[in-house]
């Protein structure tokens, strides 16, 4: 309720402010362009291409920094509130938040201008990235269809495996199944190496690993139907799901205290060879890199228990703009973001901060590295394009459950029964 009330807070406050403002001016405020981003590890890339750009239209494109994040966030609140807010800037928030950025006129519908030219910048991008900034008939957020924003990367998370490591063991090759991945777990076991290490002390990392495992045990539809309340999470397919993790753990595939250790802690185990395996976003192509540059390594998803479903892998756009729909330079704002999200610009983007390129063109010209995780993206699902989410309370208690199994406190069938009870609660409430 309070972060309804916090939302509604905000809404009211911009509208305020864009009532009292008018329509101050319906000329475009010369040849300038006002960009804010948050991203430390891409602002000297983005500020070259924004000088090249000035060079090759006459626009000058003005970039600031402003981080971390959380302060960046701030930020962007106040000016929306103040009605100050640049030609482009990024929503680092929820789909609910970026909905009521749009709803108070602060978001341009770019879809007209994606559409033209028979979908060519549309079609340009992939469509999973798309998605995140993306409204259809059937949203439930009250937003007229079309797309709110521009993607300028996209991620995906996946499994990564160290090829010396493997082959000390005899492997030569990634395991193409839950049951392969347990038997070579336990050849590197037999030699002193950890078989695997991520940052599950952090629960979205575990839940996103999980729900990997549920999409390919069930299948997406009967997902959704327990978010929805209609399924249990006693059926057998959530307790198989429960219990890969009970698997792995029996057979020691984890690194001790798993459950506990932050990602950026399982990112140092990984690159500086404490481990054989991990599960981790694409984003850590570049810190990899900066921790051991010699670190030889490959992708590839969490191998499957079943072929019934397909594994699907979480991803989507990593990093993306929204142009100011009050701006009078939207025109100009648009073209930019066109031009950044172009072949050309894409890859020096990808070659210079190792993330992946939006543009779909621009993926032949990375590292082979990101061409693994590039092949993922066709395949990957997301939460934020999701028709139905599961309550909070409700995923919190799922993956607390599956911490408890991990360390083995509880049995599968026993966390089942006590997600299921949050869940029973949650639907009695009406939530």
């Amino acid at each position: 309720m309070r972060g309804l009330m916090r939302r509604c807070s905000f809404l009211v406050a911009v509208f305020l402010a864009v009532l009292m403002a008018g329509c101050s001016s319906s000329k475009e405020s010369g040849n300038k362009i006002i960009l804010w981003h948050w991203m430390t590890d891409r602002n000297d890339t983005i500020l070259k291409l924004a000088q090249q750009y000035t060079q090759e239209t006459g626009i000058e494109a003005s970039v600031s920094l402003f981080a971390p994040s959380d302060a960046y966030s701030q930020k962007v609140i106040a000016a929306a509130q103040a009605n100050v807010l640049p030609d482009i800037y990024g929503i680092l928030d929820k789909k609910t938040v970026v909905a009521d950025f749009i709803k108070a006129g602060l978001v341009a519908d770019l879809t007209a201008s994606m559409e033209a030219d028979g979908s060519a910048w549309k079609k340009s991008l992939f469509e999973k990235a798309l998605a995140d900034r993306s409204f259809d008939m059937a949203n439930g957020y009250g937003i007229k269809p079309g797309i709110y924003g521009v993607p300028i990367d996209v991620s995906n998370e996946q499994m990564l495996y160290n090829k010396k490591l493997l082959a000390k063991a005899g492997i030569y090759s990634a395991p193409r199944s839950l049951t392969e991945f347990i038997k070579d777990a336990k050849a590197l076991k037999l030699i002193g190496i950890t078989p695997f290490v991520s940052g599950w002390g952090e629960l979205w990392l575990l839940d996103c690993f999980a729900s990997n495992y549920a999409f390919n045990i069930m299948g997406e539809a009967k997902i959704f139907e327990t978010f929805r309340g209609r399924v249990k999470y006693t059926d057998p397919d959530w307790v198989k799901v429960f219990s890969v993790f009970a698997d792995l753990r029996d057979n020691g595939v984890f690194i001790d205290g798993i459950v506990t250790k932050g990602n950026k802690y399982a990112e140092q185990d990984f690159a500086l060879e404490r481990a054989a395996f991990t599960f981790n976003g694409s984003w850590c192509v570049n810190v990899y890199h900066s921790m051991n540059p010699h670190l030889e390594y490959g992708v590839m998803p969490p191998p499957p228990v079943t072929n019934t479903y397909p594994l699907k892998i979480w991803g989507g756009a990593g990093s993306s703009f929204v142009v100011n729909a009050a701006s009078p330079n939207k025109t100009k704002a648009i073209a930019f973001l066109k031009w950044l999200t172009s072949q050309k610009q894409q890859v020096v983007l990808a070659q210079e901060t190792n993330n992946l390129p939006a543009n779909r063109q621009a993926s032949v010209s990375i590292s082979s590295v990101l061409g693994e995780f590039a092949k993922g993206m066709d395949e990957s699902t997301h939460p934020d394009i999701w028709p139905v989410n599961e309550d909070p309370s409700v995923r919190e208690a799922f993956d607390r459950g599956l911490q408890a199994i991990i360390i083995g406190e509880k049995t599968p069938r026993q966390v089942a029964q006590e997600v299921q009870e949050v869940k029973d609660r949650q639907m009695a409430k009406g939530n």
